[in-house]
């Protein structure tokens, strides 16, 4: 099978890959340095991750959009400028609160309480946008819902302690956050934007808005082997690259076979959580994280065959990530 001229197969591998990337946020944190503040690691990557998308981007970074019918999603109504604040807002915070989850609720738990909030969070925030909601997307909601208390129960009992509270909100944060540049994302892909301009000013934004995580702030981490390593692997590859890869992935997929591969992301923070990390993980930690898993499954699985949206038409580079 092929789609736009490529092999279906090389599309795979590359939707594949960048959910694989996107999984080593949690891990490359973990093997950074101790003094490394989440805060500044999220502002740092994303810094270097929006220097990496306006060079990807090249001319199309101030190329104006093309037309597109916009006119019955509620958020089409909000000048651009307020999408690219709002939305590059929420990648800051995004970063802040995904860090400091993994970081305090460690990356298995951290990765996919975020994980299995943003389907909820996006829906929500989507119905009151005028986006419509179907019951395979409740079904599926409430069973991530149901797996995200079923793997932090699990985790508690595990290590014997209680979940960190701190990091749960965090976590949970992250998801809201995503769901919000998501959102503003859609509406702007909506409007005729190009998908790699729009990450690469919501990113923009998003740096500009943590410069003060980073002013005055001990960065002396920051020029040892680890913390550069850790730093330009988190802008560079699981910013910059994984995006490359996935539009890739959209260019000979449908979105709903990108979506489905996309759920190695979870996976993968997971193996290394536990590969790498060593992180206990106990069966009914890992039951949560099937029941996830198999949820999100359903919404992925069952959107193959109604890729095209309703209004306006989607270039293979318009579709985000986290």
């Amino acid at each position: 099978m092929r789609s736009n001229g490529r092999p279906a197969s090389g599309a795979a591998l590359a939707a594949l890959a960048a959910a694989s990337l996107w999984g080593t946020t949690g891990t490359a944190q973990a093997l950074g340095p101790d003094a490394a503040d989440p805060a500044q690691v999220g502002a740092l990557r994303i810094l270097v991750g929006a220097v990496a998308l306006a060079l990807l981007a090249g001319p199309t970074l101030w190329r104006p959009p093309r037309a597109a019918d916009a006119s019955r999603h509620r958020a089409g109504s909000l000048p651009p400028a307020v999408l690219f604040a709002v939305g590059g807002l929420a990648v800051a915070a995004y970063q802040v609160c995904f860090f400091v989850g993994v970081a305090r609720s460690g990356v298995a738990v951290g990765t996919v309480v975020a994980l299995g909030v943003a389907p909820l969070a996006t829906g929500v925030l989507g119905r009151a946008l005028g986006e419509g909601v179907t019951a395979r997307w409740a079904v599926s909601t409430v069973g991530a819902v149901a797996g995200v208390v079923l793997l932090v129960i699990g985790q508690a009992a595990g290590t014997g302690a209680a979940a960190d509270p701190v990091g749960l909100v965090a976590a949970v944060g992250a998801g809201v956050s995503y769901a919000g540049y998501t959102i503003a994302a859609r509406a702007l892909l909506l409007r005729g934007e190009s998908g790699i301009r729009v990450m690469a000013l919501l990113f923009a934004v998003g740096a500009l808005a943590l410069v003060p995580v980073l002013v005055g702030a001990d960065l002396e981490w920051l020029w040892t082997v680890d913390g550069l390593v850790m730093v330009l692997w988190l802008g560079l590859v699981a910013t910059g690259l994984a995006y490359v890869l996935f539009q890739r992935g959209l260019s000979g997929l449908p979105a709903g076979s990108v979506a489905t591969l996309s759920l190695a992301e979870p996976v993968t923070a997971t193996l290394l959580g536990v590969v790498v990390l060593g992180e206990r993980l106990g069966l009914l930690t890992g039951v949560g994280m099937l029941v996830v898993v198999l949820s999100l499954l359903v919404v992925a699985v069952g959107g193959r065959g109604r890729q095209r949206p309703r209004h306006g038409r989607l270039r293979g580079d318009d579709l985000a990530a986290p």
